[in-house]
């Protein structure tokens, strides 16, 4: 199910046509609020009043045009003054691809810059978020590049691919902020860890050695999963080591384990909300769907009577 799902996010004919079908837009719904920034900005507000904080992202990649890419940075520059006149404690996480990383590295650069410059000045995290294993690379270079001239910026890694533990020791030096995700790409075997146990175990002895690596250090670290049971699993390693709860964040979609979110904000852990919008939401959807299966049982709730 898995793959098959994986393949219907990459398929373009059902990229066309899936997502002016009816069903599908309803049952987008219970992962997204809708497609503008109001939509978006409307749904963090009852979430910053629980103490979950926000982090918004519009979705979309592989911009072709320095011209589209100057239209995504103006929109986030938005986006980030509106955070600020809204109150909320709000981040954005933007694709390299969506600043240009596929035409130009240096106007992807310039343009991380800008956006991360204008949100230290508003107070806020800037993320860059990562994509599949052709962009690790060149993703990881160009946040060497931001953070030594941007520091209250972080980057997402991978715990599926194997290579992120040497990517991780590499970063430490930085003093790094790092979003840590299972991974929704699908990726071969030579370098990535396929089956849900070796994910998860990759998940946990990752983070954990980076708290314990870092603890004397100014990291920054958010737990990007809904797998509660591997957040408690990591909480109590890291305890004993003398690393409270609030020296992490938990991060997860809007919409999913919604009751989880609020139990684990009052056992004491920071949690933030990624609420994701934008017309592009087709593929990010199905990879979703892929993530975790039971998502699909959701799905079918929201499209049958």
């Amino acid at each position: 199910m898995r793959r098959v799902l994986l393949w219907a996010a990459r398929d373009r004919w059902l990229k066309e046509h899936l997502p002016r079908m009816r069903f599908m837009r309803r049952a987008v719904r219970r992962f997204m609020p809708g497609e503008t920034l109001d939509d978006a900005l409307s749904a963090g507000v009852p979430l910053e009043r629980l103490g979950i904080t926000t982090a918004y992202t519009r979705l979309g990649e592989s911009l072709e045009s320095p011209a589209e890419a100057e239209a995504v940075v103006a929109h986030y520059l938005e986006v980030i003054d509106r955070i600020q006149a809204s109150g909320m404690q709000g981040e954005i996480s933007v694709k390299p691809t969506q600043l240009g990383l596929d035409f130009d590295a240096e106007v992807c650069l310039a343009n991380a810059v800008t956006l991360a410059n204008h949100a230290a000045a508003a107070g806020q995290f800037f993320w860059i978020d990562m994509e599949g294993s052709a962009y690790t690379e060149s993703t990881i270079v160009l946040y060497e590049k931001l953070r030594a001239v941007a520091p209250q910026t972080g980057i997402c890694l991978q715990a599926y691919l194997r290579r992120s533990a040497a990517d991780i020791q590499r970063l430490l030096p930085l003093d790094p902020a790092i979003r840590l995700v299972k991974g929704a790409y699908d990726e071969p075997e030579a370098i990535a860890f396929r089956d849900r146990s070796g994910v998860s175990a990759s998940f946990a002895g990752l983070a954990i050695r980076f708290l314990l690596d870092g603890r004397d250090r100014p990291i920054k670290l958010s737990l990007g999963t809904h797998d509660v049971g591997l957040i408690e699993q990591i909480a109590d390693q890291v305890a004993q080591s003398g690393i409270d709860r609030d020296a992490y964040e938990i991060e997860m979609l809007y919409g999913i384990r919604e009751d989880q979110q609020k139990r684990l904000l009052k056992a004491g852990y920071q949690v933030r909300a990624l609420i994701s919008y934008g017309e592009a939401w087709y593929p990010w959807y199905m990879r979703r769907l892929a993530e975790r299966p039971a998502n699909i049982g959701f799905a079918l709730r929201q499209i049958l009577p």
